[in-house]
């Protein structure tokens, strides 16, 4: 098996090549698939390579380019349509909610949809209420629909090419802050990963922590930080958020005993409720504390720079709650050294962008 160093945005590129390789029935499609900057190159090389019958722009009418990728798919090819921001999707709801995916149950299961919605989500330099937003459990609300995050260039390059050749609709979402983080990619054509399980990617005994995209970056910093105080995190990467991979989820809950679910998304009704509700009936004799959630908070995100300090959560606000939960002490002073220094439109001074 060989692997090979490269960031989240080029383990994206490199499954696309691949699959486009592997099927003729492969299209990509959407705004900015052709452009020179290729979607923060996660296109680059495609149009070139399988010309511009299977990898082409399209206007800007949302609801429209989801009805072609639909149409398409009931017509036996596999569409990868492109949106650059989440918020434009919404735009789009229709046709994912009423034909995508309902197609498969409205007509007797006599034809799928093996459509493939590539979204991108997160914040920076002041976009405010209308391009920061992370609505992701709302198309894990949807019957029909899996929804996968993934948060490693590995991940990445294996779940959407098994997101292209599942049979179902999946909508696929990536926080830009990913697109540059390093990893090792497994190189292999054949190589998929499942869109129904969810990692353990450190093994503790003290609390279970569960995050998704983005925040898994945030956990493992602030686990790191908190073995160094006493405190034996464990971390799963729920990467889909429909269907969640439960066993995995309650079988860590029963042996650490306390569960903190880290979401980049509003609190209400969010991916972390759903899990500390789901955590509560199943494993309530299990806890040894009432289980946390930790994610932002239920208001329109601001433009203004001033005002967003202080809005966000990372690896400094996980480790003092977890702290809290398990010593039942503050601990601010303890993992300070976590805090955002500087400009914090950006995660940190490690941070390798885009934007």
């Amino acid at each position: 098996m060989s692997k090979q160093v490269m960031t989240y945005a080029e383990g994206i590129n490199l499954a696309m090549h691949q699959c486009m390789t592997l099927s003729d029935d492969v299209i990509c499609y959407g705004l900015g698939v052709d452009d020179p900057k290729a979607i923060f190159g996660t296109t680059a090389g495609l149009v070139e390579k399988f010309g511009s019958s299977r990898v082409f722009d399209m206007p800007t009418a949302e609801n429209g380019m989801l009805g072609v990728g639909v149409g398409a798919a009931i017509n036996g090819l596999k569409p990868v349509m492109v949106h650059q921001r989440l918020d434009f999707f919404l735009l789009a709801m229709d046709q994912l909610v009423n034909s995508a995916a309902k197609w498969f149950y409205m007509f007797g299961e006599q034809q799928s949809v093996p459509l493939t919605i590539r979204l991108m989500l997160g914040r920076g330099w002041g976009q405010g209420p209308t391009h920061s937003q992370n609505l992701q459990a709302w198309f894990a609300h949807i019957p029909g629909l899996k929804v996968v995050m993934p948060s490693t260039p590995n991940d990445a390059k294996g779940m959407l090419a098994a997101s292209i050749f599942d049979p179902n609709p999946v909508v696929f979402i990536e926080h830009r802050w990913l697109h540059h983080q390093e990893g090792e990619v497994d190189l292999s054509i054949e190589y998929f990963e499942p869109l129904d399980k969810a990692k353990v990617i450190r093994h503790g005994d003290d609390i279970t922590i569960i995050a998704l995209s983005y925040q898994v970056v945030e956990a493992r910093r602030a686990a790191k930080a908190l073995a160094e105080n006493g405190i034996d995190a464990e971390i799963i990467d729920l990467r889909a958020i429909q269907p969640i991979d439960w066993e995995t989820v309650t079988t860590s809950i029963r042996r650490t005993g306390r569960l903190l679910a880290v979401d980049t998304g509003m609190t209400t009704c969010s991916v972390s409720s759903e899990i500390v509700s789901t955590i509560s009936e199943a494993c309530f004799d299990n806890l040894k504390c009432a289980p946390k959630r930790l994610a932002m908070k239920d208001m329109p995100e601001p433009t203004s720079y001033g005002l967003t300090r202080g809005l966000y959560h990372g690896a400094f606000e996980i480790a003092k709650l977890v702290h809290e939960m398990v010593k039942g002490k503050d601990s601010e002073q303890l993992y300070s050294e976590l805090k955002v220094n500087g400009n914090h439109d950006v995660p940190g001074d490690w941070f390798k962008g885009p934007f």
